[in-house]
Order: C-alpha cells, then sequence, then structure tokens
C-alpha cells in the first residue's frame, strides 16, 4: 500500500514525498548540491523544488548561505507536520486497504481499441 499526499498552492506541489526527502537532505547535508547527490538528483532540479516550496508557503522553508542551505524554523516544521500527516493517513488507511486490496488487480488490463 503507498499513500501519496500532494499538498498545492494553486498548481503548483507545494509539498509532496519528493520534496519532503529533499528538505530532510538539505537538513543533513548542509548544502542543495550535496542534498542532491545524495538524492541522485541534479542541483537544478533541487533548485527548483526549493524555489517551488520556498514560493508556496507563508514563510521560506529553505535559507541559504555562502556557507550552504538550512531549513528555517518555518521549513522543520512543515517538514515534521507533513511527516505527521503521511503517518496518520497511513495508519488510517490500514483497516481499507485488505478490502480494497482484494478487489485490486495486480496488473492492469489490456487497453481496449477505440471503435
Amino acid at each position: 500500500m503507498k499513500i501519496k499526499i500532494q499538498i498545492y498552492c494553486g498548481d503548483q506541489i507545494a509539498m509532496g514525498p519528493g520534496k519532503a526527502d529533499l528538505l530532510d537532505a538539505i537538513a543533513g547535508e548542509g548544502s542543495i548540491s550535496a542534498a542532491g547527490r545524495k538524492l541522485g538528483m541534479s542541483y537544478r532540479r533541487c533548485w527548483l523544488l526549493v524555489d517551488v516550496m520556498n514560493r508556496c508557503w507563508a514563510q521560506p522553508l529553505v535559507a541559504t548561505s555562502s556557507e550552504g542551505a538550512r531549513l528555517t524554523e518555518m521549513g522543520a516544521a512543515v517538514l515534521r507536520d507533513y511527516r505527521a500527516l503521511q503517518r496518520a493517513a497511513s495508519g488510517a488507511g490500514e483497516g481499507a486497504w485488505p478490502v480494497l486490496e482484494r478487489q485490486l488487480r495486480a496488473e492492469p488490463l489490456a487497453a481496449q481499441a477505440a471503435e
């Protein structure tokens, strides 16, 4: 079972699993480029994700300087609350999942040709 939570700001994803992983990596590595290397992502891709997050929330989630990058207080709080939301959603789905799983195919049927 995989429940994926995405929080939108307009048509942009303000927070999702990948962005949360990026915030974790920035917190641990101390820079956007090192976080990107850890996650196997380009610096540009990481920077674009950080830019979206910083523009979507009431305050920036990541602060940068010549020494590197760090989560702001708001960034740490959003990450903590998002991870709590993920845990809650995962736990909430456990009761319903066995019922849904019994009805779910292992693979989708072949697409039908349009008439």
